[in-house]
């Protein structure tokens, strides 16, 4: 966090740079991805209740208020807030398929970021060992030298999930029938293909627009090329959530990957946090007026503890 309080007094500093008008349409068209967003997340929604499907302006202000939340919370606390949202604009529905609704939409985006981050690696700006230092790795040695130990333990794991089985085997059931229900978009690839991976294709094109009028914003060379790096910054910072928005981890991680272009780390930080500011004051601005005019509230600390209660009711 020492890094991006560094690089806000840097972006105050180069306040009087910042390109006023590019920075407008960076913003729009950042508002613009989240609307198609929240296109493909109503559709994911309708496929799992068909008889009461979501309005497109309850799936909006939803998704912008759970987004708006993680901007300045972290380990995506929105994402709590969304499903409360949401839970009370479509009838009847339940917090065990609404949050698997939330897996399916990464799934695209998932693809994606998993193709830059190859893509990076191939033109060397992201050394292999810097992404396989990241992945949790686990020692089994110690299982295999004591088989008895181990068969022992799995053998008395295994006799507790029977037990646990039989005695809540109907409210297994009814969980994993509303569990799946949450998946029910993929039974139809075509349909999949259609009212997800299209509107989510056009929400990627959005987003690298952005990223281009926030270069060319805080005057860095604006191009596709550079606009990419950019992105991997943000997939690899998501996977880190332990600050809000990322804050910290962006500016470290983009200041490595555009190592060599001729920037200099004090643009390169100025544009960072200019862009992290920018991004997150629209967020939070959006995601304000969504929870007040569906929750009447502006308490996401409220709205998360309402909607751990109801999960907890739910089970």
């Amino acid at each position: 966090m020492g890094e991006f309080f560094h690089a806000v007094g840097l972006f105050f500093h180069h306040l009087a740079a910042v390109r006023w008008s590019a920075l407008g349409i960076a913003v729009a068209l950042h508002v613009a991805k989240l609307w198609f967003r929240a296109i493909a997340w109503k559709n994911i929604l309708g496929a799992a209740y068909p008889d009461s499907k979501p309005k497109l302006r309850s799936a909006f202000g939803a998704y912008v208020a759970g987004v708006g939340v993680n901007s300045v919370t972290p380990a995506r606390g929105g994402d709590l807030v969304k499903l409360y949202l949401i839970r009370h604009r479509i009838p009847e529905s339940r917090y065990a398929t609404l949050a698997p609704t939330l897996v399916v939409e990464t799934i695209f985006d998932f693809v994606v970021a998993g193709a830059l981050m190859l893509w990076a690696l191939s033109i060397g700006v992201l050394p292999t060992h810097q992404v396989y230092s990241r992945i949790p790795t686990a020692d089994w040695k110690w299982f295999v030298r004591h088989e008895i130990v181990t068969l022992a333990i799995l053998g008395v794991l295994l006799a507790i999930a029977l037990v646990l089985l039989l005695f809540a085997r109907r409210r297994f059931e009814q969980f994993r029938e509303r569990f799946v229900r949450g998946f029910a978009i993929l039974r139809n690839r075509r349909r999949f293909l259609r009212e997800v991976v299209l509107w989510q294709a056009v929400s990627w094109f959005f987003r690298l627009a952005s990223l281009y009028f926030f270069l060319e914003a805080f005057r860095v060379h604006a191009s596709l090329h550079n606009a990419l790096l950019v992105q991997v910054v943000d997939s690899l910072a998501t996977l880190f959530p332990a600050t809000p928005g990322g804050a910290g981890t962006k500016q470290g991680l983009l200041v490595f990957l555009f190592r060599k272009e001729a920037y200099s780390r004090t643009l390169l930080l100025s544009f960072s946090v200019g862009m992290n500011i920018a991004v997150v004051v629209t967020n939070l601005v959006f995601g304000l007026s969504a929870i007040a005019i569906m929750a009447r509230t502006l308490s996401w600390k409220g709205l998360r503890q309402r909607g751990q209660a109801e999960q907890a009711e739910a089970t």
